[in-house]
């Protein structure tokens, strides 16, 4: 297990008015080495032309991982913060949900590098994500 302590679901989830919470961004899953939430494709997160935003998108992936990278460090002592995030959109969805899976690719000391794939209700690949983080201390 990649975390700092056990966590649960309950303990990670909004508490107050987020972007996240605002595009409907749910928690659903914490494996041993991975963070997964979903997101609806509705009139919060689809673009003019009625298909998933990119930035809706991506707004999931840095979400998942910054939340991610926060769960591994010892949150008396550091805070993670973005560096640098960028995504590959791959497929169209309209309706329905998109999953996505926060995986680390690196877990240094001052940073981390995660990488996050988000798929559609039949499992594939819609968007592909990797997001930096700066360990910083308090």
């Amino acid at each position: 297990m990649i975390w700092f302590r056990p966590y649960t679901l309950e303990e990670i989830r909004f508490r107050t008015a987020t972007l996240a919470s605002a595009l409907g961004i749910e928690f659903i899953e914490l494996g041993p080495d991975y963070f997964r939430g979903r997101m609806p494709v509705d009139d919060r997160t689809r673009q003019p032309f009625g298909i998933l935003h990119g930035g809706a998108s991506v707004a999931l992936a840095e979400t998942l991982g910054s939340v991610a990278a926060g769960l591994v460090i010892d949150p008396a002592k550091y805070r993670a913060v973005g560096q640098e995030i960028n995504a590959n959109h791959v497929r169209a969805v309209s309706e329905g949900f998109v999953i996505g899976t926060a995986r680390p690719l690196h877990l240094g000391k001052r940073s981390q590098v995660w990488d996050i794939r988000i798929v559609n209700k039949e499992d594939k690949l819609v968007c592909v994500s990797r997001i930096t983080m700066a360990v910083l201390e308090k």
